[in-house]
């Protein structure tokens, strides 16, 4: 069977922690930021997990992350 090929748009969105959950940046903070709350904008900086429903079908488009 050949390898796998990893999806390259998702492997740049996601990446894996040491306990294999995957990691994902927050949506909503790249422009109009002038209307969004100083704490709105501080908390879009911060990383958040992928829900576990997503998770399976996210660790298929980047299998060797």
């Amino acid at each position: 069977m050949p390898k796998m090929k990893t999806h390259r748009g998702a492997a740049k969105r996601f990446s894996v922690t040491a306990k294999g959950k995957i990691k994902r940046s927050k949506a909503f903070a790249s422009h109009i930021l002038t209307k969004k709350t100083t704490k709105r904008k501080r908390t879009l900086r911060k990383a958040a997990l992928v829900h576990s429903a997503n998770e399976k079908a996210i660790k298929r488009l980047i299998p060797y992350l």
